[in-house]
């Protein structure tokens, strides 16, 4: 429905009030609605005296919209915009003035209100969407804040607790820290329930163009700190940590793939038990590149391995984590943006031999580059 319950309201109390004209025999109104075909329609939404007829939408070669003798439509517009329109079915033609005017001012008032109604419409939904694209950017961010104080704890672990540049490093994390409660406090205010409610909106969960491009870019250059990253992680957590050997060769939407890979090793990192293995795989086949993420953890139980992917929604044993829900939807929605996928596949083994028999393996497949030598 086009339209709030409060407007559906006061189109049954203006209409009502007619109770009292004998003359007047029904009364419907419509507001526009784009058709599938990009054509205007007309839904009707409320009509009067109320009963169980279903009433059609009109388009523009429909026969209800033509005027007869008995049948007169008073628009409801905006300027040059027809929001809508009062269909009116009356005994008598001419409407004595009384009623005409009584007509009129209940158009008007449709009017007023349908436009009021409208625009709200249009704010909530534009506010729902940035606020849908704040918190995605606020998950995004914590990846690289996590990078930050992974790197600097490795580094004051290096330095020794008599190295003269300790107190640098140590001010580094203490402003990383600081960064983090920022984030975490406009987190709170744009979601105080503290994760994103699954949305209704069919927009894809998208990066903003600014960190998704450029296209063509080689995808070596953004893996490697992503492995330099995840090596790091490994140590601080004392897990064992495989990366590949070589890296792939490929060039397109670099960014977004190394965003949803940096999602998955986070995920990784975060959800599996402590102490299992975490690693990243990569094979290609005739026609895609295949980038697996996997952990030696318990298998994700079979009921919730499509679930996670939607918007909000974490795996029983994530409720009592810190997050969002929202790097595997992302993760997905980037994945077929660039004609690819991301699935999770049980146990990692199933895709190749040198992975653990036991596991959870989320496999991101893109089209494959023209054939080139393997990056060492």
């Amino acid at each position: 429905m086009p339209v709030s319950e409060r407007f559906l309201a006061l189109v049954g109390f203006q209409l009502g009030q007619f109770i009292d004209c004998p003359e007047v025999r029904s009364l419907v109104v419509y507001v526009t609605q784009q058709g599938e075909t990009g054509q205007p329609s007309l839904l009707p939404v409320g009509h009067w005296p109320p009963d169980e007829r279903a009433l059609p939408s009109l388009d523009n070669v429909s026969r209800l919209r033509v005027p007869v003798e008995q049948r007169r439509w008073l628009p409801l517009s905006d300027g040059q915009r027809l929001l809508g329109a009062l269909q009116v079915e009356a005994a008598r033609n001419p409407w004595p003035e009384p009623l005409a005017q009584r007509l009129q001012a209940v158009a008007l008032a449709l009017t007023e209100a349908l436009r009021l109604d409208l625009e709200g419409g249009e704010l909530r939904q534009r506010l729902t969407q940035r606020e849908e694209q704040l918190g995605l950017l606020l998950h995004q961010l914590r990846n690289p804040l996590t990078a930050l104080r992974t790197f600097g704890q490795l580094l004051l672990r290096r330095l020794g607790p008599d190295h003269h540049d300790r107190s640098l490093v140590q001010g580094l994390l203490a402003e990383e820290r600081q960064i983090n409660r920022y984030v975490e406090a406009i987190s709170e205010l744009v979601h105080p329930e503290g994760r994103i409610a699954a949305s209704v909106s069919p927009q894809p969960l998208l990066l903003p163009p600014l960190l998704s491009g450029p296209q063509g870019q080689p995808l070596a250059g953004l893996l490697e700190p992503l492995l330099q990253r995840a090596a790091a992680t490994a140590t601080l957590q004392g897990r064992d940590w495989q990366g590949p050997e070589t890296l792939p060769d490929w060039s397109g939407d670099s960014g977004s793939v190394a965003e949803i890979l940096a999602n998955l090793l986070e995920n990784a990192f975060r959800y599996s038990p402590q102490g299992s293995a975490v690693g990243l795989h990569w094979a290609t086949d005739e026609q895609r590149l295949h980038l697996t993420v996997w952990d030696g953890g318990p298998a994700i139980a079979a009921a919730e391995r499509e679930a996670i992917f939607g918007r909000g929604v974490r795996g029983s044993r994530g409720q009592d984590l810190p997050g969002t829900g929202l790097g595997l939807a992302l993760g997905r929605d980037l994945a077929r943006s660039l004609g690819g996928e991301l699935e999770l596949v049980v146990p990692p083994q199933t895709l190749a031999e040198e992975l653990p028999p036991q596991g959870n393996a989320f496999r991101l497949s893109l089209p494959r580059p023209p054939a080139s030598a393997p990056r060492r």
